[in-house]
């Protein structure tokens, strides 16, 4: 391979992370702040993708614009969900969240195979798709450089979030400390349901450039949790950033596997986190 093939190469699997970190992003935060683990996380994503999916055609607009109308949805749907369901089990036996989100990932795909069959889908972008950006010699699709800014401003306004409002200092509150927090005066309840619903806005991002960029069908859900799970345990839990670059690492593993053989990509994909692991059981980033 010539230098400028290794360079968009690497170029490709950069963009390719930066989507797979917008997957791990909302899952690094129910982690992080609720010590809750979501395995509907994927069919989540794919419900917003399809969700994107059945606005486009009375709405006259694209994907891209639709998520004017999908992220309130999507907020309303997650902060409904921790106030009605998963708020009851805060504070309990791990597992039992487990098996509520368990069920629930059940019940989304066969739902959303009853709504729209197991067809595969595609969110129309239009002429996004198949644009191109010329470096020099180098051509790069403008999806994957808009999927990668988006993805970088999410986490840096996250970040912000987090390190910088009231609603960030409260949540790192309770990540730290739960009963010394509530102690305080800091309803726990009412926070978890509103990062729930941040939480499923960032979904709803992650869904619609996931709709963009691979056919997707109502049983895809579990290989998207997959690939956030590995973002997130790659980068180390409660890093927000550790995430960002976790999901760049599984990328740039991904596309390398493909270009040895079409089928090896997540293989490889799978082979770096599970080494990587060896190497740092607490992950690359986690905080000490």
């Amino acid at each position: 391979m010539s230098a400028l093939q290794v360079v968009e190469l690497l170029v490709n699997g950069l963009m390719l992370g930066a989507l797979f970190a917008l997957f791990g992003l909302g899952l690094s935060l129910s982690l992080g702040v609720m010590r809750m683990i979501n395995i509907a996380h994927g069919d989540l994503i794919v419900l917003a993708a399809y969700l994107v999916l059945s606005t486009t055609p009375w709405s006259g607009v694209g994907p891209l614009t639709a998520l004017l109308v999908t992220i309130p949805v999507m907020f309303a749907l997650g902060w409904l969900l921790q106030r009605g369901l998963l708020n009851r089990l805060v504070g309990r036996d791990p597992m039992s969240v487990l098996l509520v989100t368990f069920g629930l990932s059940i019940v989304l795909q066969n739902l959303l195979q009853e709504i729209y069959t197991a067809d595969t889908q595609s969110l129309d972008a239009g002429s996004l798709a198949t644009a191109s950006l010329q470096i020099g010699d180098m051509s790069i699709g403008w999806l994957p450089v808009v999927i990668t800014g988006v993805s970088v401003a999410v986490y840096g306004l996250t970040h912000l979030l987090i390190a910088h409002t009231p609603l960030g200092r409260q949540a790192r509150a309770v990540a730290t400390d739960p009963e010394t927090a509530r102690l305080v005066g800091i309803r726990d309840r009412r926070l978890f349901a509103l990062m729930t619903g941040f939480i499923f806005a960032v979904i709803a991002i992650a869904g619609v450039f996931y709709g963009i960029r691979t056919p997707f069908a109502p049983s895809a859900g579990p290989e998207r949790l997959l690939f956030a799970f590995e973002a997130v345990v790659l980068g180390g839990l409660g890093s927000i950033w550790g995430t960002f670059i976790g999901g760049l690492l599984i990328g740039m593993a991904q596309v390398v596997g493909a270009q040895v053989h079409a089928g090896l990509g997540p293989f490889v994909g799978h082979l770096v986190f599970l080494v990587a692991l060896l190497a740092r059981p607490n992950g690359l980033f986690a905080p000490r």
